[in-house]
Formats: structure tokens, sequence, C-alpha cells
């Protein structure tokens, strides 16, 4: 019992000063504006509150539009738009009564009709408010997607720079520059995207600003006579790495406010992506491609401030205290289960569940929203949240009480089989569904990778219990069970892949791979606990 306790004192300080390490402010480099200076200009979305432009209905009311700007005007000199569609096509009006710039976008697609219609729309706001317009933009990516081919698209840029004063370009992802100059002759100036996160070999955070740079002056170099501006550069605050490349608060915060000062050094403009998080991206790139604003899109609040600390896990008081309770919970099971002496080695492996459950049942929970963006994401990020609960509440209770996981037959075969032990029939069941959970993750990741997320945080607190239960508790006497063996081997099989896959650059990757090895072992050495 004394032992019990001690166990207990020591996993809640562990999981407390784990909290403490995650949520220590990462150091900024000085603040690259210097007080009352502004951005030159900042990409601009409208969409809030579930709206999204896969919604033809949509329609971004003049009221939005103006308390999105009268925040934006306080850190920029310009928005850059995409569209004139779904009541963008206000912007320019709104952002005259702020003082604001504004770089308009006009979206062209492989629809021609709707191409004509936005062209002229964006021709008329650009005559409209000349002193208002910095430029008109003239397709986004669109050689990109290959929506048009590159001798239409210079010819839709000459026809719409021959009816305006403004100045015309068009914004693509670099290489296709390179690939197509004669868009650069049709233009007045050339706007290039550069994203460090999603380049074929990623940058991790700390190279990306001069990765930024040398992508510059390659382009400039390739494309004499013509200035260069950066439309999008960015990254990322939630999401899955990329190789090397680390979505977080505080790589977010360093990546642009270090491209922004070697900008301001070498003297040339760059547009950074993007005013507010747009969570309506996920479902094109994933969890990622809704967290590149520097406002949060639900408070509408700057996620950090310029030359400031910024923590990773703004919330870890509250994750840290969370999982001290857990810690409580851990052991209330564990002590409601015991029955009389117990052996070290138990408390040792109850101690384990609860640090592993304690330490990440908060960044479990962090992450359901980010990752949730349909009805299935939803389903999956609640039960693996589920999983990482009741796992270790479960299994060190069973520990406690040398109680075997039965097999996956004695839960879901014939009646007459099932495991009679409710405690056992529990352990059983979540075993079940943390190897379906494993099944899905690690599959996904073989088969589309791109833009899955690694689920590593629950994962580790649902199958850690597992793992510490089968290395204390002594195996039953019976065979293996067909389907352990064969989930086992698909588990197994799946690691190489992903690691090689994401490179071992990638921690996400390795952690989760860890994970999915340690429920391979544990269901390759399960046993048929005979009733």
């Amino acid at each position: 019992m004394r032992l019990g306790f001690i166990c207990l004192a020591c996993s809640s300080l562990a999981v407390a000063g784990i909290w403490v390490w995650l949520g220590l402010p990462v150091p900024m480099p000085h603040a690259p504006l210097a007080p009352g200076e502004k951005l030159y200009c900042l990409s601009y979305a409208p969409f809030r509150d579930g709206q999204t432009p896969f919604n033809p209905a949509t329609h971004v009311s003049a009221a939005q539009i103006d308390d999105d700007l009268s925040r934006l005007a306080k850190i920029t000199d310009c928005v850059r738009t995409y569209s004139v569609e779904f009541g963008q096509d206000q912007v320019a009006a709104i952002a005259k009564k702020h003082g604001l710039k504004v770089l308009q976008g006009i979206w062209l697609s492989d629809d021609a009709a709707k191409n004509h219609l936005n062209v002229e729309t964006g021709i008329k706001i650009a005559n409209e408010y000349p002193d208002v317009v910095r430029a008109l933009i003239v397709g986004n990516e669109v050689l990109l997607r290959g929506n048009m081919s590159a001798d239409d698209l210079a010819a839709a840029i000459r026809d719409v720079k021959s009816r305006v004063k403004v100045a015309v370009t068009y914004a693509d992802v670099w290489e296709y520059w390179l690939k197509n100059p004669q868009i650069a002759a049709a233009t007045d100036f050339v706007t290039i995207h550069i994203l460090p996160y999603w380049e074929d070999f990623p940058i991790p955070a700390e190279r990306a600003a001069v990765h930024v740079d040398q992508i510059r002056k390659h382009v400039m170099a390739a494309l004499p006579g013509k200035e260069v501006v950066i439309g999008e550069v960015g990254w990322p605050s939630e999401g899955r790495m990329r190789e090397g490349a680390l979505p977080s608060p505080a790589n977010q915060a360093r990546v642009i406010q270090d491209v922004l000062a070697l900008a301001k050094r070498e003297n040339y403009r760059v547009n950074v992506i993007e005013a507010f998080d747009q969570p309506w991206k996920r479902g094109l790139e994933g969890t990622v491609g809704g967290y590149w604003g520097l406002l949060d899109a639900a408070t509408r609040d700057y996620k950090f401030v310029w030359g400031q600390p910024v923590s990773n896990h703004p919330q870890w008081k509250w994750q840290g205290a969370g999982g001290v309770a857990f810690v409580l919970l851990v052991f209330a099971a564990a002590f409601a289960a015991r029955r009389g002496e117990t052996a070290p080695r138990l408390w040792l492996a109850v101690s384990a569940n609860a640090i592993a459950g304690g330490s990440l049942i908060g960044w479990s929970v962090a992450d359901v929203v980010p990752q949730s963006f349909s009805a299935g994401g939803w389903l999956r990020s609640l039960a693996l949240v589920a999983a990482a609960f009741a796992s270790p509440l479960v299994l060190s209770a069973a520990t406690m009480r040398g109680e075997a996981v039965p097999a996956f037959f004695r839960v879901i075969g014939p009646k007459s089989a099932h495991a009679q032990d409710a405690l056992s029939l529990a352990a059983g069941t979540l075993l079940i569904a943390t190897m379906l959970l494993a099944l899905q993750s690690a599959l996904g990741l073989v088969f589309d990778p791109r833009y899955r997320d690694f689920p590593f945080a629950p994962l580790t607190a649902a199958v850690a219990p597992f793992l510490t239960h089968r290395l204390v508790v002594k195996r039953p006497v019976g065979a293996r069970g067909a389907a352990e063996i064969a989930a086992a081997t698909l588990l197994a099989l799946s690691v190489p892949y992903i690691l090689f896959n994401e490179t071992f650059a990638n921690w996400q990757s390795l952690w989760l791979c860890a994970v999915v090895a340690a429920l391979a072992f544990t269901l390759a050495r399960a046993r048929d606990a005979q009733n």
C-alpha cells in the first residue's frame, strides 16, 4: 500500500514536470518590424463559422469583411484577395474605408463562362478603385492545377492589362514561372509562391528563410528585368510533420519573422499567407491546410506577438492539471482492484500507465478539434481519445488483479466462448478497438499518407498499458489467435514503409511507428485465456 502511494506521488510529479517542460515558451528573434511598422501585404480570405467557397450559396456580408479589415489594418498596409466571388467583390470598397490597399485576385479555373464573369468584375473593381488596388492578380496557381494552358493564360493576362491602369500580375508556385517564361513576359511583375513546408523536399523551419531567399534569387536570375514579389510565404501552426518540417505555433512565428527580417534587409516585398485560419481548407489539405493564419479562426485573436516567446502548448497549465487528475484516476482504479499484497512490478506498471495517460490525454483532447473536419474524422478522433482514456484505467485494474486479456474470439465470437469476467471483457474489447484504430492509422499512412496526421499521442496512451500488462502479468497457456497474428503482421509490415517514406527526420512518424511496433509485439504474444 505504501509503495502504491509513493508511485502515485512520483507519477503525479512526473506528469506535472512533463507539462511544465512542454509548455515552456520558445524564444523568438528580435521583432522584424519597428514599432508602428506594418506588413507589406497579407493574404485574406473572409470565410468563417462554417462558410466555404465549396458552397455556391455562400455570401460574406459587408459587415463581416469590415470587422476583419478593422483588425487587419492594425498590422498590415494591404490585403491580398483571391477571388471576386462570394461577396469578396466588396473588399476594395471596405479596404478604402480602413486605409488599406488591395492586391485584387481574379480566380480562373477551367470554367470559361465563370472566368469571363470574374475577369469583368475584377476589371470593374480596378477601374473604380485605382487608388486602392495595388495590382490585379489574374489567376492563382492555374498552371499548378492544370486548369489552363500557359498560352491561354498569357492571353487572358494581356487582355486584362490592356483594359486597366493598375499593374497586372499572375501568382503561382515558383517552379511554374521557370517552366513558362511567356507568363512573365505578359505581366508587369512576377509573383511567386514559396512555401517551404510544401516543397517536394520539405525544408525545416530553421532553414526556411534562407530557402526563400535562395529561391527568390534563382527566379530573378532566370527572369531578368522583372521584379520578383513573394506572393505567398508562411508556415502552419497545426498538422502533421513532412520529413523535418514541423507545424507548430513557435515554428510559425519563427519562420514568418525570419523571412520578414531577411526581406527587410534585402529590400524585397513579401505577402504573408495568411490573415485568419481557414478550417474549410482541411478538406483539401488535411489538418495543416486550416492553420496558416496569423489570427485564430474562432477567437479572431493574434497567435503571437512580434519578438515575444511562443509556447507550443499555450493551455499547458490546464492540460497539466488534467493530467495529474488522470493519474489520480488511474491509481484509484488500481487501488480498487488490488487484492492483498501487491508485487512492486505491478505498481511500476501502473505508474507507467498513469504517466503515459496523464502526459498525453490533454494533448490528445487538444488535437480533436483541429484534426476533425468530417463525420468520419470526428468519429475517429473521439474514438482515439476514448481509447486513450479508458485503456490506462481498465488495464491498470486488470494488472493489479492479474487478469489476462482474453483472445479476440472470447469477445466477439460465439456467446458460449465469451469471457465471463467483466474486467477481462472490457480489456479485450479495448484491445480490439485499439488494434482497429492503429490499423486504420498505419494503413492510411501506407496507402494515402500525404494529408494524414500521426495520432501518436492517443495511441501511445492506449497501447502502453497493454504492453506493460503483457510484460508483468503471466501469460495464459493457450493457442495464439489467428486474428491477433494477422493484425500484428499487418502492423509490423507497415512500420518500415512508413519509416522510410516519412524519413527519419520526422519524429512524429518515428514515435507512431514505435507505438505500432509495440502493439504488434503485444498482439503477437497474445494467448487464449481459457474460461
